[in-house]
């Protein structure tokens, strides 16, 4: 009798532990299926978010400073001998052309932006020299002078053969004769066409070096000087 209370005791205890481990692995399961259930409801809202969509509209950086390619030269001069001098001149070439790219594209984007006097936001309005210093800065973290006869003397003197993409041409437009001081600028983007903004009651828009307007008051084009030492990497290696 007393050997049946004592296998009784320990069935009863051995009930308890199984029923008390039975119902925390139901109460870890429940909470478990909960859990998920909460999680991808949470979630579900943010599977139509993706970031990717969202950053490749932004396709130009507010800001790029220039003197950070000084570092991408660098890295690309570290590569093995036998290849050191076709990939430096590769990257110098892929450098220039995107960053003329990223000009052009950011000038492109303000088109329509009226014309005011002094102007230098696109919120309200740009006066020409001011537009070439909002797209310079912005585009590449350029800082040019205020006005365009002071453009003008910064940079290389560029034969108009010889105009690429994000070059400046400058006009002499206070006399009809197309002489005098320089009083214009605008950016030149590509076969003959450059981009500015023109005068009061009109907005940035591209027009054309051949026009007899334009052609009659021509009086150049200058590369700015981190632009023509990126060119000068390119030819030089």
């Amino acid at each position: 009798m007393p050997n049946t209370r004592l296998v009784l005791a320990a069935l009863a205890t051995a009930l308890c532990f199984s029923g008390t481990t039975f119902a925390t692995d139901t109460a870890s399961s429940l909470q478990a299926q909960v859990s998920g259930k909460i999680s991808s409801a949470l979630l579900s809202p943010l599977a139509a978010f993706s970031a990717a969509p969202s950053l490749a509209q932004s396709t130009l950086p507010t800001q790029l400073p220039i003197a950070a390619l000084a570092s991408a030269k660098s890295d690309v001069a570290d590569d093995s001998a036998g290849n050191a001098d076709d990939a430096a001149q590769f990257s110098d070439a892929k450098t220039s052309q995107d960053l003329r790219d990223m000009l052009i594209g950011m000038a492109m984007q303000l088109r329509h932006v009226r014309y005011v006097r002094g102007g230098r936001d696109p919120s309200t309005g740009f006066d020409c020299s001011g537009f070439v210093r909002y797209v310079f800065e912005r585009a590449l973290g350029l800082e040019l002078p205020n006005n365009s006869a002071s453009q003008y003397l910064i940079g290389h003197i560029v034969h108009r053969n010889d105009m690429q993409p994000g070059d400046l041409v400058f006009f002499r437009t206070a006399d009809r004769r197309g002489k005098g001081r320089i009083s214009h600028v605008g950016i030149y983007v590509s076969d003959g066409r450059f981009i500015h903004s023109p005068r009061r009651g009109e907005s940035v828009r591209v027009d054309n070096l051949s026009d007899s307007y334009w052609a009659k008051r021509f009086a150049g084009a200058r590369r700015p000087e981190a632009m023509a030492q990126i060119d000068a990497g390119t030819h030089n290696g």
